[in-house]
């Protein structure tokens, strides 16, 4: 069987327009291979599953809350592939520290992970099929018009992101790579 298809295009950019402002992190940079310790592997040498650490700044002053994902359009699935999603990050934070959404992480009070495409909540780092085309990981910090997000920790990724349609003021990219 062939994985041969056309590179998908950047999911944000289909999406209404909204402002920017800066995400950084001192173990993901775009364009940049993900790193060992930060791709799925929950049981051998693939990696370890940590989450990265991101911290952002210059969001718009009216900003209530945060949410963080993780989002590979490069998947071999007509939807891509939820890798992690954060919600309700009180506005007074601007980091999460390397291992926030991995199992055993913590993140700051009120805020809560839905579960990704791999039915878990948390962080669950890069996996593209061995052999497959170049993935690229949308690292997003959304800053959002309001404190609580709606859904609960039973939603999935795919339902928060549609809610952030109507609540993001703006948000903040980096996006690294990996391939097997």
């Amino acid at each position: 069987m062939s994985l041969d298809r056309p590179v998908a295009p950047d999911p944000y950019a289909l999406l209404p327009e909204v402002g920017s402002f800066t995400v950084s992190s001192s173990d993901i940079a775009d364009g940049a291979v993900v790193g060992p310790e930060f791709r799925y592997g929950p049981d051998g040498p693939a990696g370890l599953n940590i989450s990265p650490a991101l911290s952002w700044s210059g969001f718009p002053a009216d900003t209530q809350s945060f949410a963080v994902s993780c989002f590979d359009p490069d998947a071999p699935t007509p939807s891509g592939f939820w890798h992690w999603t954060v919600v309700d990050i009180p506005p007074s934070v601007t980091a999460l520290a390397r291992g926030a959404g991995s199992a055993g992480g913590t993140l700051p009070d009120g805020a809560f992970h839905v579960r990704n495409d791999f039915g878990s909540s948390g962080y669950d780092g890069p996996a593209p099929p061995p052999g497959d085309q170049v993935h690229r990981y949308f690292f997003v910090v959304h800053a959002v018009d309001v404190p609580r997000l709606g859904p609960d920790g039973s939603a999935g990724a795919t339902v928060i992101s549609f809610n952030l349609v109507f609540h993001t003021l703006a948000r903040a990219i980096i996006t690294p790579v990996f391939s097997y």
